[in-house]
């Protein structure tokens, strides 16, 4: 049961790091299409930033309340709605404004599963969890490459992380005792 719920927060940090490269990887598309400078991906970022600085500052209330398994399962269902978003986006205030649950999404589900790693694991499983981060951070911009390439499209990318999210989000409520 132990190594099932590692798999799952393991998973969970993968699923963390595949949006958090996508932007820098359409950003080339998607500022022609958008028509707006190149500068503007930093107002995204900001933004971002900003709601995830927010909900990791409230992710140890959250936590208290909810527990970590629905932080995570709510956290992650967010970031797959935001992605959604930013796939059906067609101008630049439509990204600014789904950028802030994307932020929000990821900032409590990070602290939440660290901390609960922190707590219950030995520490080379902190270790694990951040390289699946990176694992994901890795992938996400391969899976905007292909999208791109296939449809032409950096919508068609973010929408397919936003599908992972949600399947990811279902199988967190599932587990949650």
């Amino acid at each position: 049961m132990v190594s099932l719920l590692l798999a799952i927060i393991y998973v969970s940090f993968i699923s963390l790091g595949l949006p958090d490269s996508l932007l820098g990887s359409a950003w080339p598309l998607m500022y022609q299409e958008l028509d707006v400078p190149v500068s503007y991906s930093g107002i995204i970022f900001m933004i971002i930033s900003l709601g995830t600085v927010c909900s990791s500052l409230q992710s140890d209330r959250l936590t208290k309340k909810l527990g970590a398994g629905r932080v995570t399962a709510v956290s992650v269902g967010m970031t797959a709605a935001a992605l959604f978003g930013f796939s059906c986006s067609r101008s630049f205030i439509a990204l600014c404004l789904w950028a802030l649950p994307y932020g929000l999404g990821a900032g409590a589900v990070d602290a939440a599963l660290n901390n609960y790693v922190a707590l219950h694991f030995a520490s080379r499983h902190m270790s694990w969890l951040h390289c699946m981060w990176g694992v994901g951070a890795s992938v996400g911009p391969y899976i905007m490459s292909a999208a791109i390439l296939h449809t032409a499209s950096w919508n068609m990318g973010y929408r397919i992380i936003g599908i992972l999210q949600v399947v990811l989000s279902i199988i967190i409520f599932i587990s949650i005792p």
